[in-house]
This record gives structure tokens, sequence and C-alpha cells, in this order.
């Protein structure tokens, strides 16, 4: 098996007879392209069961710019055109039987608009019944301009997740950005800043079975989420270097025809857009195994069984220019931890309330930074779902005076480097200084996500 699923160990579901057989996965992306490894078991037929395209002037629902089609392959390729002699199937996805829904937003640039999204997100809850849809991967984003409240797209995954499905979302490329002088601290994306969504950050495997070397991604954006401060990422997963489903003709291949693995077949990709997938392939087999469980349900019990022993700190080089970047695993790099599918498949917990993402509250009188929960959610209820239990030590957080200092906090300094004070009050809590956004901006495209390089290059770091 290839190093992701080992990372994530899918392969003990396989064991199980898990392989997301009968549970639908909304793909809202920028289509999804036929492919082999899209197919039935028995070779008649696709798991593609709808199409639809909801981007002006495109009529089809194919995927031209080559992003959904990979995206699919993550949650549901079945491997088929990388069979070894040996039988295995290195380029396999999570939920090898899944049935998906493809729903296109995304142009052949990878632009799109929220009314775009909003629409598909609409349509997946309508054919929800029909398709069983339970799980909608959104692998796009765009900068925070308002409130969660006030956000319509944010009210859009809300409607899908009050609805019985769960909203999986990434949590964005902006890791590296320092504009605001935070380091990367403060970039989720939206919809990834809704409380009730799964938000997933990237992890780099580097290619080996041990979870000892594995780090957050250089690029792997992290909270607090602007305006609102909730914790966020809420999980991580493998999305550094993942080779799936190629879309032949594409603008990605065109532009990065050095990332295909085999010809008209496999590709190359690197981003928080390929980590989530990861995730909703995860829960797909999650609600396979237990299709009573709640969106809720599902986001408490993957945040509780996560792997939390990642290293304390990390440092990345870039392999081009020698640039070292220093990566710190605390809650709003890592959340609640990395995805753990045996743990997740082995707990039989079942969360009363909802699990929101708490809120990071600064007091003024003392400096010191809490952990806020919604009244009546999950971490409100019990010691068993409680902060500690599925934060860890993480969810202790620091004073303001330690900011920077050598006093550690789950064994590494809070807000960034160990050596200088990365936020600032104004910096961190205000609601507008230093913003990321770019009211110009669409989907997919470079100002949203950084640079096409942390999304579509290599290895990505």
């Amino acid at each position: 098996l290839d190093y992701t699923t080992a990372a994530v160990a899918a392969q003990y579901a396989a064991q199980l007879g898990l392989t997301g057989k009968g549970v639908g996965v909304a793909i809202i992306d920028s289509g999804i392209s036929p492919h082999p490894d899209l197919g039935k078991a028995d070779g008649k037929g696709s798991r593609i069961v709808y199409s639809e395209s909801f981007v002006e002037g495109k009529p089809s629902a194919l995927d031209e710019f080559g992003h959904g089609t990979h995206v699919a392959g993550i949650v549901a390729g079945n491997g088929l055109r990388s069979r070894t002699p040996q039988g295995q199937f290195p380029f396999r996805g999570m939920a090898p039987e899944a049935q998906l829904i493809n729903l296109r937003v995304l142009d052949e640039n990878g632009r799109g608009y929220d009314s775009w999204v909003i629409r598909a997100i609409e349509r997946a809850i309508e054919l929800k019944d029909k398709f069983n849809i339970r799980v909608i991967n959104l692998s796009l984003g765009r900068p925070v301009w308002e409130s969660y409240v006030d956000d319509p797209l944010c009210q859009a995954v809300e409607k899908a997740w009050k609805a019985g499905i769960v909203v999986v979302v990434a949590a964005g490329n902006g890791g590296r950005d320092n504009s605001a002088g935070n380091y990367g601290y403060g970039t989720i994306y939206s919809p990834g800043n809704d409380p009730y969504v799964i938000t997933v950050g990237a992890v780099n495997t580097r290619r080996t079975f041990p979870l000892v070397d594995d780090s957050v991604t250089s690029y792997s954006s992290k909270g607090p989420t602007r305006i609102d401060l909730f914790v966020k990422p809420d999980l991580v997963a493998p999305g550094n270097g993942i080779v799936s489903l190629e879309a032949s003709p594409s603008t990605l291949l065109k532009w990065f025809p050095q990332n295909e693995v085999m010809a008209q077949t496999y590709f190359k990709l690197s981003g928080t857009s390929m980590a989530t997938p990861v995730v909703s392939g995860a829960v797909a087999l999650l609600l396979q195994q237990d299709p009573k469980l709640t969106p809720d349900q599902v986001k408490a019990r993957l945040m509780k069984t996560a792997y939390k022993d990642l290293v304390p700190f990390a440092t990345v080089v870039d392999p081009e220019t020698g640039q070292s970047f220093f990566i710190q695993h605390d809650i709003f790099t890592v959340g609640a931890g990395y995805l753990n599918i045996p743990a997740a498949l082995a707990s039989s917990e079942r969360a009363n309330g909802d699990a929101r993402s708490p809120r990071a509250v600064m007091d003024p009188s003392t400096g010191k930074v809490y952990l806020v929960v919604a009244p009546g959610s999950v971490w409100d209820t019990s010691a068993v779902w409680g902060s500690s239990a599925v934060w860890g030590s993480r969810v202790l957080l620091a004073t303001s005076s330690t900011l920077g200092s050598a006093e550690l906090w789950a064994g590494s300094a809070v807000w960034g480097s160990s050596s200088s004070v990365v936020w600032d009050q104004g910096a961190v809590w205000g609601t507008s200084t230093g913003s990321v956004s770019d009211t110009g901006a669409v989907w997919g495209t470079s100002a949203v996500w950084g640079s096409f390089k942390l999304l579509a290059t290599g290895d990505g770091f």
C-alpha cells in the first residue's frame, strides 16, 4: 500500500470488510472525469452515480481543471490501474466502493463563485435520500471576510450538516503567509471557519511508515479563525505528495506535466485539498460501519480518537531554495490531532450534543487565553468528551507574558516561533488588521490558496 494509506491505517478498515459501499460522497469541486479506478467492483459501470455542473457556460461536469478527479480518487479510487503482480493496489483510495456524486463548481482554471458552491450544496441536500449522500467534500475555500453567522457559504454548509450530511472542508494553504506578522496563524479559509464542519489540515508523511517523523506541512493553514476565533483545524491528515487519479486532458496536467506518475493514469498533488478527501473517505468507512451516527457524533469520535503524539516541533526545508520553516504542533496547527482510522472504528462511544469547535478567548485583565466551549456542546457535557480528553495537553494555553518565550506549552512555545513574539493583540484578536483577504480573489486561484506551488507541485513540503 502507498505511504498515505499506511499512515492512516485504511488497510485496517479493509480487513474489517469496510470499503464505503453504499455510502454516497458528494464531491463539490472542478468535476470528475471518467477513470477505470472509479468503476464498480465487477467492472460493469461507474460509481459516479450523478453529475451536474453549476459553472455558468459549462454544462458538462467533466473535470477540465484536474483537481476534482484527483480528490475523487483519494476518496474512492479502487487502484485498479495500479495493481501489482502481488495483487496490491498502491494507489487505492480510502473508501474504494463508495459512490460519488459529482457537483462541478470550478472552471478549467480552478475558479468559481460562492453562488455556484451554495447551489451545489443545496443540490446535495436535495439528493441526500436518493443517493444516500452522507458526506460532502469541499477541497476549496476563500478568505474569511465576515463572521460565520453572516457568511452565506458557512450558512449553506451548516444547512447540510443539520440535514444529516458530514461536511469535510480544507483548512487552506496559507500556513506560510506572514503578511500580518503572524507566521501563518489565523489563515483558515471559509467555509472551514464554520464551527460545525470538520476542517482538515495537511501532514507530510515523508513517505515512511512510522508516524514518528510525520509533521504538519509548512503551507497548512492555522487557526484560530479570523473574527470568530474558533479553534481550527479540527484534524490533520496526509496531504503531501499524494498520488491519485489524473484527468487528461486538464489544466493542471498542462501546467505540471512532471507530476504525472503513469501516463494518463495517476498524478501527484500536495495541499490541504488532498488531506480533506482522506478524512471524507474515513467518514464513509465509519458510516458504513455505523449508519446511525450523526454528523456531530462522527466529528466528536474522529477528534477524540485522533493520534495526539506528534513531535512538538519540526523543521521542513524547501528542496529548491533551502529555506527552512519551523513547525509547531500546537492546537491551532493540528487541532485534536492526526486522523486515526483504527481507533475511530474501534470506538463505540456516541456523543450527545453538537460538536461545534470551541473559541479561543483572551482575558484582557490577565492576558491568559482559554478555550470556551458552546453551552450544551459535546465538550461541555462530561470528562469523557471534555476539552482535555479531545485536545490533550494542548488545551492548556499560555499567557500573553509567555508568548515567544522559552516557556513551553504541550512541549512547545504556544504562539509560533520560540525566538520572537508571533502575535500582538491587535494582529491576532482584531478583525481587520493584516487581513489576508483579496476582494477580487475567486475560488481555487493562487490568490486564494497562496501559490499553486503549494497546491500542485511535487512534494510541497
